[in-house]
């Protein structure tokens, strides 16, 4: 058991390898055989790479991280160290049906939940956070965002 998990961490380094030098020499991602260029789908539910903050992208108000609730910091802390993450549902690809987001392509944006006290279930807040690593709070389900500055 031990054995497998360990090969399976050593390719999940090795792909994010590959996949940062190929960023930052500005080549494609390597292809699976057969596959087009550009149609390699993620699997993974890795957060994008932590760099510097993007500028506010969206237009939409902003908020310091250090003024959203303490389970939207945790979610922050988890997102920035990669895991694990308490739901299922966290780092599947977020679809900005509302269009309240920057439009951008399928796959661009992922969600992970933000726990509300006293809810039996996930709740309605989350925590979008794009691939180039803007991040968006919301309180009341896609009802609006807040874009998160986040603390130096």
């Amino acid at each position: 058991m031990k054995r497998s998990r360990l090969a399976a961490f050593a390719g999940l380094v090795i792909a994010v390898v590959v996949l940062v030098v190929a960023m930052v020499s500005g080549q494609q991602a390597p292809t699976a055989p057969g596959e087009s260029p550009g149609t390699a789908v993620s699997t993974t539910s890795a957060p994008p790479a932590v760099g510097q903050a993007p500028e506010n992208p969206s237009g939409l108000p902003a908020v310091n991280a250090s003024q959203l609730p303490k389970e939207a910091r945790q979610t922050l802390a988890l997102i920035a160290k990669g895991g694990p993450y308490p739901y299922d549902r966290d780092g599947v690809n977020f679809g900005n049906f509302e269009g309240l987001l920057p439009k951008k392509p399928g796959g661009f944006y992922k969600e992970y939940t933000v726990p509300t006290p006293g809810e039996s279930d996930r709740g309605a807040r989350r925590i979008i956070v794009g691939r180039d690593a803007a991040k968006y709070y919301t309180a009341d389900h896609y009802e609006s965002f807040k874009f998160i500055v986040e603390d130096k």
